[in-house]
């Protein structure tokens, strides 16, 4: 009954579904669990960190963190992903079903991407530090040890900065062109 209880009810209700459905239709599904994913084409209002960070900072606002800014976040890039997903439905038997942790394990705290964003952007936008909601997790890290056994040794390649230098370049494209409301 949480506040985000919805959220985690959601996802948890569509893998029963789907299990459900194969089990009555014979359908062959696979099951993937899609930790914090960014790249080009987020939107830039969608409320996620990253688009946050780099749209504050691109526009010369505060950076809003929410606490002190330690707890800790695994950012994957979105090539990344599409790449985990594509080796699931193909190289995976059809009795496999997941769940799969498709993420990338490698930490960094918030206060860590706010510096990086800062840092690739050039802004000098300072940072603004808010309640930190009750829900909110200290820390956020997949295991990918499945996806790695069966997906081919599948294993995230971006690194955080280059995935953000190309996230930024999405948005410094799109807020030029006026395409996104302040």
């Amino acid at each position: 009954v949480g506040i985000r209880s919805c959220y985690y009810e959601g996802k948890r209700c569509a893998e029963t579904l789907f299990m459900d459905y194969r089990r009555q239709n014979g359908v062959r599904i696979k099951i993937v669990r899609i930790f914090n994913t960014y790249g080009p084409r987020m939107n830039p209002d969608d409320g996620r960190v990253v688009s946050n960070f780099i749209v504050q900072a691109l526009r010369g606002e505060q950076i809003t963190i929410y606490g002190n800014g330690e707890q800790t976040r695994s950012f994957q890039y979105i090539d990344d992903l599409v790449e985990g997903m594509i080796r699931l439905m193909d190289d995976t038997p059809d009795d496999f079903t997941g769940p799969v942790n498709i993420g990338n394990p490698n930490e960094f705290t918030i206060n860590e991407l706010a510096a990086i964003v800062l840092e690739l952007t050039g802004s000098k936008s300072k940072i603004m530090h808010m309640p930190l909601p009750s829900d909110d997790p200290q820390q956020r890290k997949p295991d990918i040890s499945l996806a790695r056994k069966m997906l081919n040794d599948w294993e995230p390649t971006i690194q955080l900065r280059d995935g953000l230098v190309k996230t930024i370049a999405y948005f410094e494209d799109i807020l030029s062109r006026g395409s996104v409301r302040h």
